[in-house]
């Protein structure tokens, strides 16, 4: 039962006095008898009972009886009690006062045992309905706490998770000892522990297996409610490690899946020019009927296949390394032109068809970024759009500063990416229906360029009308200050990595 404060207390002292003595009052100036006085009276403790409780009614009861003596008990004005039926009045009076308060007060305690229980039915539902609306299994977990702490209006409440071994709190310190006693909850035999200071817990029980432990303060939840958020919070709790180990299992599988398509594509694009390239070499060994001309054609397709195969190996080599995580980010300052003009140079025989503008936005002062990588990112672009561009056409490469990032664009005009197609094309070894179609390149050259980008903190998106070009931009943070020097030991050195 909740200690009332002591304001309160003292209001329903001077109340019962109060009313005690107006009622008194009255009953003496309108000459009533003594069985209207004990009715009148006994009311008076039968309503104490109800409003404030059992000793209330009983302190109404003492002052009733007093008043019932003094004023309506012969002889009158005395607190003399003379004759067996006065005695008889007397104890009777205050026997039904005694019993009449006690039945108040058992009714009163019950109406508020069900208002309580009320209360306690609307808040659980108020919980499973909160669990329920929540999309994220693995994020409800986190959040379990504070949604406990708050339509329950406590203090703090912790969560043991005993498969992952992590603790969820919705207080921002938790003491060790805590921790502790949880732990030995879910580990131990022994599921009643006695956990420090006023924290209160209990095992989450999903059959014979404990799943966690909840642990609250102060320990206001009755032992029914407690059971009944337990058991709540075990269900969610047990739903989201499924639900992950699910999801690594299909991780899993499809990861094993990708990776044999990856194998399978790989193998298939590097025997197509080892084909090509073995079939030219026997026919120029056997050199029976061909001519110069003939020669020279056999030559030139070792050379051309010879040079696809070398491209091949060093894009999977570049997703080699990026896949495991060795690409380093070397910034060094740069002008954007200086940058778009090597990548032209060094695209020179895939522009060698094409015609090139280069626009740069002023002011073209110097970034940190580093060349190398966006270099690489530049000519996959490059060579992309000379692949698929009609040969005339022009390629349009741009550069201008957006607030807080350096902006690179490529823009063609040849027949552009299909709706279809277009989420995909950043996609390991994805090519599009027009690049199946044409044999073209090995589905790696975008998925490379992503890749550097995310590793330099930047990013990309194509945009494409089928028939009128397409577009790639990307971006880099934008960093015109030289990056801060970081101390190791006693020397001071400038970080090559961002």
């Amino acid at each position: 039962m909740a200690v009332q404060p002591s304001s309160i207390r003292l209001f329903h002292w001077a109340m019962s006095t109060l009313t005690a003595v107006g009622a008194t009052v009255v009953l003496v100036f309108t000459n009533a008898n003594s069985t209207t006085a004990g009715m009148v009276f006994l009311v008076l403790v039968v309503w104490s009972a109800a409003q404030a409780g059992i000793w209330f009614s009983l302190y109404v009861a003492l002052l009733c009886a007093t008043s019932f003596d003094y004023f309506f008990l012969p002889p009158f004005h005395t607190l003399q009690i003379i004759g067996l039926q006065q005695w008889v009045a007397l104890v009777a009076f205050l026997a039904s006062c005694v019993v009449a308060g006690r039945l108040a007060e058992q009714a009163r305690q019950q109406a508020r045992k069900a208002e309580q229980r009320r209360e306690d039915v609307e808040r659980l539902y108020e919980l499973s309905q909160e669990m329920m609306l929540h999309e994220d299994p693995a994020g409800l977990v986190q959040v379990v706490p504070r949604l406990i702490h708050r339509i329950f209006a406590l203090d703090a409440v912790v969560l043991y998770v005993r498969d992952q071994e992590h603790f969820y709190s919705s207080a921002s310190d938790l003491p060790m000892s805590i921790q502790a006693s949880l732990r030995a909850m879910t580990h131990g035999p022994n599921s009643t522990l006695n956990i420090p200071g006023d924290f209160n817990a209990m095992p989450l029980m999903l059959g014979l297996r404990t799943v966690g432990a909840l642990g609250w303060r102060p320990g206001v939840l009755s032992r029914e409610v407690a059971t009944a958020v337990s058991a709540q919070v075990a269900i969610v709790l047990t739903r989201a490690l499924a639900i992950e180990a699910t999801a690594r299992m299909e991780a899993a599988r499809e990861g094993e899946r990708l990776r044999t398509a990856l194998i399978d594509s790989l193998t298939h694009e590097l025997r197509t020019p080892l084909t090509s390239i073995r079939a030219a070499a026997t026919t120029l060994r056997q050199a029976e009927g061909l001519d110069e001309a003939s020669r020279q054609d056999l030559a030139a397709l070792i050379d051309e296949e010879s040079l696809r195969l070398d491209a091949l190996i060093g894009e999977a080599v570049e997703m080699a390394e990026i896949d495991a995580h060795v690409v380093e980010v070397r910034a060094v300052p740069q002008h954007a032109r200086a940058l778009l003009d090597q990548a032209v140079e060094e695209s020179h025989k895939a522009l060698a068809a094409h015609r090139v503008t280069i626009d740069v936005a002023e002011p073209d002062t110097p970034a940190w970024f580093d060349p190398h990588l966006l270099g690489r990112v530049l000519r996959h672009l490059i060579e992309n759009a000379a692949r698929y561009s009609p040969h005339g056409s022009l390629i349009s490469l741009r550069s201008r500063r957006d607030q807080d990032r350096l902006q690179f664009s490529v823009e063609d005009n040849g027949a552009g990416i299909d709706a279809v197609d277009l989420p995909l094309i950043f996609e390991k070894f994805y090519r599009g229906k027009k690049g199946s179609k044409l044999g073209k390149g090995s589905g790696m050259g975008l998925a490379i360029a992503r890749a550097i980008l995310l590793v330099h903190g930047g990013g990309i998106e194509a945009h494409s009308v089928p028939g009128q070009g397409a577009t790639f931009r990307f971006w880099v943070p934008l960093v015109e200050k030289e990056p801060g020097a970081v101390q190791t030991g006693e020397n001071s050195v400038q970080p090559p990595i961002l």
